[in-house]
């Protein structure tokens, strides 16, 4: 079954150290940095959440066409995305943390301007089986064709105070304690369940409450959901790992309040193994991981992938054979555009994906934005690249590249008469 997460995406950075001691000019701490890590948050986390549960998922976002953009696009890759433009710049927070203790949060981005959905937006939400709309008040959510489309599908609807109402008719929605407060005027829960209910015109609503688990009003008496006592270190993500896991239930027919006992248990556990800042999504790299434990040889290769043909398939089988497993590094639906020209991609990039993820050859893809592979590569850094066609190894520029970090690059002969291009020229 299909989870489709729609919202609101955001880059989160949380740079690690020590303080140890003061600014001598002002009563500051100082922060001696050891690293920095980044991931995808809002809608993005929720989708990564998800994903990593081995959810068949996709998310449906919005992201700038900027540095911090382009990083976040590289923080989702590894995620089934559709992705439309956003008119404002990317959001970012960022937080400095000596040990387990934040001492600062800087944001930036955001701004005036809401995206707008996409066609390939709206179909992506008409073949869920289920949707999670997580809202995090940039402006997605109040699009008004979205909002049809959400209006047809099942929904469990993660509100933010910036954002729209829900849909009427939504299965549930998920405020927390203050949100709730915002949303109705009610001080107490209690008596912010059933206005919320009639407000929204919602099945059911549930309040979550932090430590003290979560109320639930479907109709009848409110049930009160206990959480297990844990040790918070990072609260953050809790929300949106408990939505994820109340829509993956639901979707997969569990009842509502069974639903919202398993969230409240698994918001509390991501919160025992240190809540967002101690999730790692479960990308490419764990493939790559996996194999190099144990000994293996990592194989990579790229390119558009556009109308699959047997061509493609005979390169994917050739560079397979060369090692233990295969990532395929995607251009992205921009960058072919960029190289191929404005009518390209025929198919789209996360049907792309899908057919090669397919494909009994091919251990994982990752999709990638720039017009060349470089970026991509430094991160996997695979033992073997291989590239297809009337190439040699020395006029690749990332051949070097490769070599650098003991890699080799190998090329394996074109097809004649088997290209995307040849194809559509012909057909033309």
């Amino acid at each position: 079954m299909k989870l489709v997460v729609v919202g609101d995406s955001l880059l989160d950075i949380d740079v690690l150290g020590t303080a140890e001691r003061l600014c001598p000019d002002a009563p500051a701490p100082v922060l001696d940095v050891r690293e920095e890590l980044a991931r995808p948050g809002g809608a993005g986390l929720a989708a990564a959440l998800a994903a990593a549960d081995g959810v068949d998922v996709t998310l449906v976002s919005a992201v700038a066409d900027d540095e911090d953009g382009h990083r976040l696009r590289d923080e989702l890759a590894h995620l089934g995305t559709v992705l439309g433009p956003s008119p404002s710049p990317t959001p970012v927070k960022t937080r400095l943390r000596a040990g387990d203790q934040s001492i600062a949060r800087l944001d930036r981005g955001g701004g005036p301007g809401a995206p707008q959905a996409t066609d390939d937006m709206l179909d992506a939400v008409l073949e869920a089986d289920y949707v999670l709309v997580s809202d995090y008040g940039r402006g997605l959510a109040r699009d008004e064709r979205l909002r049809g489309v959400l209006a047809r599908r099942p929904v469990v609807w993660d509100p933010h105070p910036r954002g729209p109402d829900p849909v009427p008719g939504a299965r549930l929605v998920t405020p927390n304690a203050a949100e709730a407060k915002t949303f109705s005027g009610h001080a107490d829960p209690m008596d912010a369940l059933g206005a919320l209910r009639a407000k929204w015109r919602a099945r059911a609503v549930v309040v979550t409450l932090g430590a003290d688990g979560a109320l639930l009003h479907g109709g009848g008496t409110p049930v009160a959901v206990p959480a297990p006592r844990v040790p918070v270190v990072d609260p953050c993500g809790a929300g949106d790992r408990f939505a994820v896991t109340v829509a993956v239930r639901l979707m997969g027919g569990a009842a509502m309040d069974d639903a919202i006992a398993d969230g409240v248990t698994s918001a509390a556990e991501f919160l025992r193994h240190g809540g967002a800042s101690g999730f790692r999504p479960t990308d490419q790299l764990s493939t790559v991981d996996a194999v190099r434990a144990r000994g293996g040889t990592v194989v990579a290769t790229g390119g558009c992938f556009d109308l699959l043909h047997a061509g493609h398939v005979r390169t994917l089988r050739a560079a397979r054979s060369l090692g233990d497993c295969l990532v395929v590094c995607l251009n992205s639906d921009a960058s072919v555009s960029r190289l191929k020209g404005p009518d390209r991609p025929v198919t789209k990039e996360q049907d792309r994906v899908e057919v090669l993820r397919a494909l009994g050859c091919v251990d994982d893809v990752v999709v990638f934005e720039d017009d060349t592979p470089e970026r991509v590569l430094a991160t996997l850094r695979p033992d073997v690249w291989v590239k297809g066609g009337d190439y040699t190894v020395e006029s690749l520029p990332e051949a070097d590249l490769v070599e650098g970090w003991g890699g080799r690059t190998v090329v394996v002969p074109y097809h004649r008469g088997r290209s995307t291009t040849e194809m559509l020229s012909r057909r033309g």
